[in-house]
């Protein structure tokens, strides 16, 4: 990044930061202390370490006269950088009391301050620069994170109360769903040109595939009712064998924030609080258990991470709908590095690398996705049975 691009990601930096409070804005200091899981974390602990981020990687690798704004906070808000040092538990974020929001926000704003120091007294530091891009970055998938977090969490309240209500809706699609042929064949996969990537997403590399068909739309809520209503819940042959455990143990008979009326009406918590089911909007919140089963039952299959990938750059993207801000999208694919992938030195290497195993790839990006933060290269992932993030279905065969 050269010294006429440091303006522009000073200005970003900026617009990111305040997106996160302007998140947190919409809710009460109460909603932003309380953990609903442990696989979920409270508002205010999103908002203080992503500020933490930038203070270790950022502002104590880079300012002369480096001094912590506090001290205890290095361990309270260190997420899983071992390289970093202690770390409270996860599942004890919704136990911080102290400090209170508005400590989190002078935080905030002490960091904010100091990198926008760092950025204009240092306009040509390419290596500061990457840091800075990095927690941008970082920082987006938080804001993500804080509004499934927050959902799950007023999920678990009789009141079921509105927490986002701004965001807009999923979109439905009334389309008749197609299939878009792929040729197969050796062919790249992996971020190509310039601009941000995660390591996870290099070394771009070449793959050989089959030819391939993928679903033209994401399976709607109609389609997975019908995968209901026909005893899909109840049909051991659709099911990985764990998933057909995890689902009789815990007794699942519908995606995560459904809920059936006694008249059989259909209803579903969101962002926007409890509304009436849509039938064309893409289904949402399944592990990839039920996805790979509805798709088991629909006479299809979860197309692999290298298949989406080729789909998404293929001329006939244009035919493929709902890729991007709709929900991420399964893949058969496990969280492997790359041929040849390495990991960055230091704490940063944790970032990725230390998780590719027990996860499966998700592909696209969902409507709780920054703006800006998709590509058809990104990576996430997550455990099979993970049900609160925005995660869908589309086939292939």
């Amino acid at each position: 990044m050269d010294g006429a691009q440091l303006p522009d990601l000073a200005q970003r930096f900026e617009t990111v930061r305040q997106r996160s409070l302007a998140l947190a804005a919409t809710l009460s200091d109460e909603d932003c202390g309380a953990q609903s899981m442990p696989d979920a974390s409270p508002v205010k602990w999103h908002l203080a370490h992503t500020s933490w981020f930038f203070e270790t990687f950022v502002l104590e690798r880079s300012e002369d006269d480096f001094a912590p704004f506090h001290p205890a906070f290095r361990i309270l808000f260190n997420s899983y950088y071992n390289g970093i040092g202690e770390r409270h538990p996860r599942a004890q974020r919704g136990l911080l009391t102290r400090p209170a929001m508005h400590e989190v926000r002078a935080y905030r704003a002490n960091v904010d301050a100091r990198v926008a120091r760092l950025l204009a007294q240092r306009p040509c530091d390419a290596a500061l620069a990457a840091l800075v891009a990095l927690g941008i970055e970082h920082e987006q998938q938080h804001q993500e994170l804080m509004l499934t977090d927050v959902l799950h969490l007023l999920a678990q309240n009789p009141l079921l109360p509105a927490c986002f209500a701004g965001l807009p809706a999923l979109a439905p699609d009334v389309a008749a769903m197609g299939w878009i042929a792929c040729d197969g064949g050796v062919a790249s996969i992996g971020h190509q040109g310039e601009g941000f990537c995660f390591d996870n997403e290099l070394p771009r590399h070449r793959v050989f595939v089959e030819p391939f068909e993928l679903a033209s739309r994401l399976v709607t809520n109609a389609q997975y009712l019908t995968f209901i209503n026909a005893g899909g819940y109840r049909d051991p042959s659709l099911w990985l064998a764990e998933g057909w455990d995890a689902i009789t143990r815990l007794q699942l008979a519908q995606p995560l924030y459904w809920r059936q009326e006694q008249a059989g009406r259909w209803r579903e918590f969101t962002l926007h609080g409890e509304q009436p089911l849509v039938p064309d909007a893409p289904v949402t919140h399944l592990s990839l258990f039920e996805a790979a089963a509805c798709a088991q039952f629909m006479g299809a299959r979860l197309p692999t991470e290298a298949e989406w990938e080729l789909g998404a750059r293929s001329e006939a993207r244009g035919d493929l709908l709902q890729l991007f801000g709709q929900c991420w999208q399964w893949t058969s694919s496990s969280y492997a590095p790359y041929p040849g992938y390495a990991c960055a030195p230091g704490a940063l290497g944790e970032y990725n690398g230390k998780f590719m195993l027990n996860q499966y790839v998700l592909r696209g990006s969902s409507r709780a996705t920054p703006a800006g933060h998709a590509r058809p290269s990104y990576r996430n992932f997550f455990p099979a049975s993970a049900r609160w993030q925005f995660s869908g279905v589309r086939l292939a065969r």
